[in-house]
């Protein structure tokens, strides 16, 4: 796949995409960026993927941006080209549900990487904030914009403007992410997390998604007629047979994402 810096391993109804370059920390070059879009849009069109963890490979989600090459203003440099909020837009809009384990650490571009996962997963030692404006910048890779979106203007404000990480369990009680794992078991929360999602049906939760993700975007009456016509489109189809079959029957459902 392009260049090796990403990967995907399958388990079932389960993608796990990593990033791939683990001797440099996964820090993020536009090739491990490429690498990764193409990962997700093979797995957007997989009809048997039906929820993706994204991994770092090793002990460090990422380390960010791979802060040599922007002091060298290399042309490899993901800043300097569409490459980054292409993936950002594309981990957002792929049908599966993406869920982030964030393990070790995760500044900067990483935490923007993660904002574009609908859950996240963190370690109960990580390091995670937005910490661009200790190196004289601020963040440009859609976090002064998704991150509002998540946890509200004000603590939003005070993140980026400090530079700080934030304590993992403050994440977790402001609703940054869903869970605070211990060290060395991030990884597999995240995939308990997009198992228990990929035993659901997929066309409620794909159909879900997109209501989801609609809801800040359009005013309630709009998100409320969007909401009721994905749901229209599930009515007839077998999986609700199934899965009310199996409510009534106390069993457990099979569904085929028909």
């Amino acid at each position: 796949m392009g260049s090796g810096l990403a990967a995907i391993q399958r388990a079932g109804h389960r993608a796990d995409v990593y990033l791939s370059r683990p001797g440099k920390r996964n820090a993020m070059t536009t090739d491990l960026v490429k690498d990764l879009t193409e990962a997700f849009r093979r797995l957007d069109a997989d009809d048997d993927i039906r929820a993706i963890t994204l991994l770092g490979e090793g002990p460090v989600f990422s380390a960010g941006m791979d802060l040599e090459l922007v002091s060298q203003r290399a042309e490899s440099d993901p800043i300097s080209d569409d490459a980054f909020p292409q993936l950002l837009s594309l981990v957002e809009s792929v049908r599966q549900p993406v869920v982030a384990g964030i393990k070790g650490a995760a500044p900067a571009t990483a935490f923007e990487l993660t904002l574009a996962c609908d859950l996240r997963v963190l370690g109960s030692d990580a390091t995670y904030g937005l910490v661009e404006t200790n190196m004289g910048l601020f963040p440009q890779g859609g976090g002064t914009q998704r991150l509002p979106r998540l946890i509200g203007l004000s603590k939003a404000t005070e993140l980026v403007l400090t530079g700080d990480y934030i304590d993992p369990d403050e994440a977790e009680r402001i609703g940054l992410v869903h869970e605070v794992c211990d060290p060395g078991t991030v990884d597999d929360c995240a995939r308990a997390l997009a198992d228990d999602i990929a035993e659901k049906a997929p066309l409620a939760i794909q159909n879900a998604k997109k209501a989801l993700a609609a809801a800040l975007e359009m005013p309630l009456e709009r998100g409320l007629a969007y909401e009721r016509s994905l749901g229209e489109t599930l009515r007839d189809t077998r999986d609700v047979t199934e899965g009310v079959a199996a409510h009534i029957e106390d069993r457990d459902p099979e569904f085929t994402g028909e």
